[in-house]
């Protein structure tokens, strides 16, 4: 399969696969997870195609339009790779999550159009085509929170659009003065030309960024849209789509602009500092489930600024752990916390109770993954704050160990969390609930939980990819 249809075919496919299926919905959601199975084969067959020794794999040059000087120029490496194998593997347990999800034939023709453009962002090195699938990936995700979100989706799908358009508007003008001051929109060649306005550059692209991350204070949209959004499309948000802030700094400032990074690595820090202790201080304050899932996972994004700000290798292999370990942590919090207010139709901790008694299976993931997200050993969580925490210290010194505190203010809201909704006396909402959960359900939960515990034993294979992706920064 051509790497350009890969991008581009969904978008087709996923109107014809709405307009064939709409009388037998039932068969979208197989053609969804046979799509994202597809994709997840193929990033994996690129992933041992890489150069050994670091580097791009080229996959060719499309669409050409001399008269502007670019073209859809598509080649990655092991950082894009780590990011198409963690997207196709959480496009398809969002499918095995969202097995009896309503309107089926809308709903995963969307996801299946969402998998085209966000691939792209992670295939190409061109910083114009990389705006424009960056931008796409906005149009199936605003439908599906504001079709299937809760009863303030419209609002909370509006905002995060014009919240992430017009920050992204500030990256579009940074491309575009690289491009007018290097006359190149392909990200190797403006590697090997001097900027003349770098700080300005830098800024620009770090506010569309940040704001995608999201790093205070440009957090508040991402709240709104995980309460409103479906349990399953949370999973998108803060799986991939936060991803592709931390990728995009890695990739436009750390490998773009190393000096000037270097220069205006303090300021990374001190908004990932703060991000991670405020966001953790309003989840310990939060009696809203879902909610407080949301909080946390913006203060684990903000370890990842801390690790990215060291521009190290320690501290970049240890960015892009937690970030893969952030989602595959963070997505079972969210499909529970959902789970819990279909089933008991509250969203607040105080109201629920006793749901070990009622939901053992639920409640044991819920507590395995609120464990590694406080990071204890054994987990992904573990690995990813131990890492972050080493390579600060050796970037900063001793006084960054602060960062620690994390730890224990993750530990504050994850076991006040289980002891309110999990544990402790049965409330008569969770009594007359059903917890009947479906076989697709419990296996996309069961892979989660192995996947946790599996790269928190072994986190080898991940750090493998770092190895790839980083050994530029070796000597640094």
């Amino acid at each position: 399969m051509v790497a350009v249809d890969i991008i581009f075919a969904p978008i087709v496919f996923s109107a014809l696969v709405y307009f064939l299926t709409r009388g037998a919905q039932h068969l979208t959601k197989y053609i969804a997870l046979g799509w994202f199975v597809v994709l997840f084969i193929i990033a994996l067959n690129w992933y041992h195609q890489l150069p050994v020794d670091g580097g791009f794999l080229f996959l060719g040059n499309f669409l050409s339009v001399p008269q502007f000087g670019f073209e859809l120029t598509l080649q990655i490496d092991a950082l894009s790779v780590a990011m198409l194998l963690l997207t196709a593997a959480l496009l398809i347990l969002v499918v095995l999550t969202s097995w009896n999800e309503k309107k089926q034939a809308a709903y995963f023709s969307l996801l299946i159009m969402f998998s085209g453009p966000i691939f792209g962002v992670f295939m190409t090195t061109n910083v114009l085509w990389f705006f424009m699938f960056w931008e796409l990936t906005l149009v199936p995700m605003l439908f599906l929170v504001g079709i299937w979100g809760a009863e303030e989706r419209i609002y909370a799908a509006i905002k995060f659009f014009i919240y992430t358009h017009v920050f992204a508007m500030f990256m579009f003008v940074g491309f575009y003065l690289l491009y007018k001051q290097t006359g190149y929109w392909d990200l190797t060649l403006i590697k090997e030309t001097a900027l003349a306005t770098p700080a300005l550059i830098w800024w620009l692209m770090f506010l569309g960024f940040a704001a995608k991350l999201p790093v205070f204070p440009f957090h508040t949209w991402l709240p709104d849209a995980h309460v409103q959004a479906p349990s399953s499309i949370s999973v998108l948000l803060a799986g991939v789509l936060l991803k592709m802030g931390a990728y995009g700094l890695i990739r436009f400032t750390v490998e773009l602009m190393p000096i000037t990074t270097l220069e205006f690595a303090k300021y990374m820090l001190i908004f990932g500092l703060i991000t991670t202790f405020f966001a953790g201080m309003l989840a310990i304050y939060e009696k809203h489930i879902k909610k407080m899932v949301a909080y946390s996972s913006i203060s684990h994004m903000g370890l990842v600024v801390v690790a990215i700000s060291t521009m190290t290798y320690d501290g970049l292999s240890a960015a892009l752990f937690e970030m893969i370990g952030h989602a595959l942590v963070i997505s079972p919090l969210f499909l529970i916390a959902g789970w819990l207010h279909h089933k008991t139709h509250t969203w607040y901790m105080d109201e629920m109770g006793g749901i070990m008694k009622k939901a053992p299976y639920a409640a044991a993931i819920f507590i395995l993954a609120g464990m590694a997200a406080l990071g204890l050993p054994g987990t992904m969580g573990f690995v990813g704050e131990l890492t972050i925490i080493v390579s600060a210290v050796k970037a900063y010194g001793w006084w960054i160990a602060i960062i620690a505190l994390a730890g224990m203010i993750s530990a504050g809201y994850i076991i006040w969390a289980v002891r309110r909704a999990i544990h402790g006396p049965m409330s008569p909402i969770v009594e007359k609930a059903d917890f009947s959960m479906s076989f697709a359900e419990r296996l996309a939960l069961a892979i989660y939980a192995v996947l946790i515990v599996y790269f928190g034993i072994n986190p080898q294979p991940i750090f493998d990819l770092a190895n790839q992706a980083f050994s530029f920064l070796g000597g640094m």
